[in-house]
């Protein structure tokens, strides 16, 4: 065999072989595709649905359920789905989450009057109605620690969506504040006297070379005057060396 004829051989394995390669990557982008297509389902429409039922269904779609919340409904039934996320129709891979809200059927508790009880006091009257305590916020008010101010839904409340009662809580009331004065340009003892009388801390005093002939006047203060300061505020100067 000719050199030619040799090299021609070999081109055509070469072909052969690229052929080959393309078409079993075809294939596979091919196959790869119809996998993913071939696991997507229609989401179906759960609403209404018994919880049981819709957790089999979704269970045999290859799709995991999550209950995100339980509220009160007269239009359905307890332990049937209210609603649910992604709405039905939608196009879904295996292993998604449906989130769904489960009914508990018409509500049948009056909201109890927690006002001016303590948050243990609240939480235990809730569970005792078959009710919980939701989300609970501290504020300052006037008046003992720990109180209950403010509740939603209102006591004596029916027409209720959750279980939940959110409370909003006493934290006492705020330190007093004050403004503080202006001391700079005045000598650091006569400040240091007024301070401690009031019962004010004096921190770091720092000595600062200056052209003044003066001593100990003061040149820059911490908190600045006009600042909003409390019973623990602590001061400290610059003053002239």
């Amino acid at each position: 065999m000719s050199v030619g004829d040799h090299l021609r051989s070999l081109f055509r394995l070469f072909l052969l072989f690229t052929v080959l390669v393309a078409v079993a990557l075809v294939s596979a982008i091919t196959t790869i595709r119809l996998t993913i297509h071939g696991r997507q389902e229609n989401m179906p429409n759960l609403v209404g649905t018994a919880l049981e039922s819709a957790q089999r269904v979704t269970s045999s779609l290859g799709l995991e359920l999550k209950v995100e919340d339980k509220l009160y409904s007269r239009e359905y039934p307890a332990n049937q789905i209210v609603k649910q996320i992604p709405p039905p129709g939608t196009r879904l891979k295996m292993g998604q989450h449906v989130h769904v809200l489960v009914s508990l059927g018409p509500p049948q508790v009056a909201v109890p009057n927690l006002l001016g009880t303590s948050l243990r006091a609240a939480r235990i009257t809730a569970i005792e109605r078959g009710l919980a305590v939701g989300d609970v916020a501290v504020i300052a008010w006037p008046g003992d620690l720990d109180q209950v101010v403010a509740q939603d839904p209102l006591p004596a409340t029916t027409e209720v969506r959750t279980p939940a009662i959110n409370l909003l809580i006493s934290g006492g009331e705020l330190p007093p504040a004050f403004l503080c004065p202006r001391f700079i340009g005045q000598p650091i003892a006569a400040v240091r006297r007024i301070l401690e009388k009031n019962r004010y801390l004096v921190g770091q005093v720092t000595p600062v070379v200056t052209d003044s002939a003066v001593k100990g006047i003061i040149l820059t203060q911490s908190p600045p005057p006009g600042s909003k300061i409390g019973s623990d505020a602590v001061f400290s100067f610059q003053v002239t060396q």
